[in-house]
């Protein structure tokens, strides 16, 4: 397993030397300053080459930019729309610039309009640290209050919608601003940043697209990008939703395991394959992470191993971030299916034998409080996640090998 963490240039609060002291082999990043649908260049991809490769007082570094998170699909790729067909030719040749500067591992997810859904940044955890926390309640009291779309009662049950309607009076003008903030504006790693009228017109675009609608549309854009990607030698990897449940009434495809089991089988290529974030997964109890990575592994090329709590089993629930092994996901067991899948890659001579992982998110404790980085991408509660990882791996490796 390749220990890799993710990094958003040189504004990231979290740099590249504080990446070497954590002991990381690779670079995770995107070009999150491009325009999506526009063409990521060869000088724009060598740029942030150079700055990975360089440490604060100018010396080489000895990472490299390894995966790419995420090369972006339009909105109008999603809605097959507008300008969606010079966007595949603009996601092809930034394909073709990736590849010729020796990456091979290329994200990328297909929600529609919000990218990964958080009510709260810095919710207050029981050791005094913060952590991320989608509450279920908060956010119907935005779909409801702030937001005010139409059929919004219906998305929730009864009793959500009584108590958003109560804890909606409560709020103070600070939190429901906060609240539209944290939901709209974008978080890190968003491909788009949006208004409240940005969304609503968004949302008015989908009104009416099936979940079997924008699963079509996602099959039609890798059946045109992706035999270009296994020509560049390139492995594509669909992130989940997050939330994997359906939100403002969107559609949702890639939130359980049978959602991955249709890609795959629609588009059967090696260059086709599956981000596997057992946090996103994870906030479904209906989602067994060990045994989607036993069963989905040999098109596994990317892994953000995290942890979150539920409050409940139901699906939508409300959950929070957890410790990296303190969670509702079985992470020794996880670990132990990523650790099988290498070995039969090994024994089958595949040259993508170690699989990237970064251990995603965090929370924020001792220095994080103040340090202020991205919000779920802290230095100190990352390298904690980090250490608990190696540690389960190297458990399990150890094992493996007294058992050979």
């Amino acid at each position: 397993m390749r220990q890799t963490w993710r990094w958003f240039g040189p504004k990231d609060g979290v740099g590249i030397d504080e990446m070497l002291q954590a002991g990381v082999e690779g670079v995770v990043s995107a070009l999150h300053h491009v325009p999506t649908g526009a063409v990521w260049t060869p000088d724009e991809i060598a740029k942030r080459q150079q700055e990975i490769a360089t440490r604060r007082d100018g010396t080489p570094s000895g990472l490299a930019w390894e995966v790419v998170e995420s090369l972006p699909v339009s909105e109008d790729i999603k809605k097959q729309s507008g300008e969606w067909r010079a966007h595949l030719d603009t996601y092809r040749e930034s394909l073709g610039h990736l590849a010729r500067a020796g990456i091979e591992v290329v994200c990328y997810n297909f929600m529609p309009v919000l990218d990964w859904t958080r009510t709260d940044l810095a919710w207050r955890a029981q050791h005094g640290g913060t952590a991320m926390r989608f509450d279920l309640v908060d956010f119907a009291a935005f779909d409801l209050h702030v937001l005010e779309r139409d059929g919004a009662a219906e998305a929730f049950p009864e009793a959500v919608v009584e108590e958003a309607a109560r804890r909606f009076a409560d709020m103070s003008d600070a939190r429901r601003a906060e609240l539209a903030d944290n939901l709209v504006c974008g978080l890190p790693g968003a491909a788009e940043h949006f208004s409240l009228d940005d969304v609503r017109a968004h949302l008015a675009q989908y009104a009416r697209m099936s979940a079997e609608t924008l699963r079509a549309h996602q099959v039609d854009f890798l059946s045109e990008v992706v035999p270009e990607a296994k020509r560049l030698g390139i492995r594509l990897c669909c992130h989940p939703d997050d939330p994997p449940f359906p939100l403002l009434g969107l559609p949702r495809v890639m939130s359980t395991e049978s959602d991955y089991r249709k890609l795959l089988d629609a588009v059967p290529s090696d260059a086709n394959g599956v981000t596997l974030c057992s946090g996103s997964l994870g906030a479904r109890a209906d989602n067994d992470l060990p045994g989607m990575m036993e069963r989905l592994g040999d098109r596994v090329h990317f892994l953000h191993l995290r942890n979150v709590k539920r409050e409940n089993d139901a699906t939508p629930c409300s959950f929070y971030e957890a410790e990296h092994l303190g969670g509702d996901t079985d992470m020794v067991a996880l670990v132990a299916a990523v650790l099988a899948e290498e070995a039969r890659r090994r024994k089958a001579g595949r040259s993508d034998a170690s699989i990237p992982f970064r251990p995603d998110h965090g929370q924020d404790i001792l220095d994080d409080l103040t340090r202020k980085a991205q919000p779920g991408y802290p230095a100190i509660g990352r390298l904690k996640g980090l250490a608990e990882l190696r540690g389960v791996i190297a458990g399990l490796s150890h094992g493996m090998a007294k058992a050979g």
